[in-house]
């Protein structure tokens, strides 16, 4: 989790002080170059009768220096964001056949060994459950776990149906249950699973992706805990 967080966080700040350099594109505004040229006519194009205040030329260099500035910052920052993108692209790599914990209902599972997942479980409940799905939506077993008071919550299947009969290994759905307040409420689920790939700026705001075998792809900030 704290990978992930880390890197939001680099590229939150990075977006914030991002400057626009649109802003400063030939056609919409004046860039230092041509600011210089203005500067230069004016000054030798200036009524001899009324010569420019030197308050007025000390203004404009500033305005000068404040273009230069801006265009500067952007250059440095160009170079801070492509170095922290190639660090986060490193970092992601790593991540290749490595397995992930994600908000899912979904998981590909070795019924040999089965699976451990969490829920976020909100309030206290008098009863919890998780019912497991195949990839055809039938529901093969149910694991009761009781009464259990609010926070995360393990749970395990063993990858065998009700009548304790192993299932083939696949992609199944894991849908657990509380019982509040009378009324049986649905619970976010974490599940593990497997990073095939990574894709570089497919995300939201370029984003790094990965791509999770048989499940599709989730942005690298919902990867909340990494398993060695």
């Amino acid at each position: 989790m704290s990978v992930s967080n880390n890197l939001a966080v680099g590229e939150g700040l990075l977006n914030q002080y991002q400057v626009d350099q649109s802003r400063f594109a030939k056609g919409d505004e004046l860039g230092k170059n041509e600011f210089l040229k203005l500067l230069v006519t004016q000054m030798n194009n200036q009524d001899p009768m009324s010569p420019q205040e030197n308050g007025e030329f000390i203004a404009q260099l500033a305005q000068f220096s404040t273009v230069e500035g801006i265009e500067n910052m952007n250059t440095s920052m160009d170079a801070l964001l492509s170095g922290y993108q190639s660090s986060q692209a490193l970092q992601a790599s790593s991540l290749v056949g490595r397995s992930v914990i994600v908000p899912t209902s979904n998981a590909m599972v070795d019924t040999q060994e089965g699976l451990a997942g969490q829920m976020a479980l909100t309030r206290n409940s008098s009863n919890v459950f998780v019912n497991v799905y195949n990839a055809q939506g039938s529901l093969v077993s149910t694991i009761n776990m009781g009464s259990k008071e609010a926070g995360m919550l393990d749970f395990k299947w063993d990858g065998k149906n009700a009548a304790g009969e192993n299932l083939p290994p696949g992609k199944y759905k894991f849908e657990a249950v509380a019982s509040i307040g009378g009324e049986n409420t649905q619970v976010a689920t974490l599940l593990p699973a497997n990073v095939d790939s990574v894709s570089l700026g497919m995300g939201k705001g370029g984003e790094l992706v990965l791509n999770l075998a048989g499940l599709g792809s989730v942005g690298l900030s919902d990867v909340l805990s990494i398993s060695k």
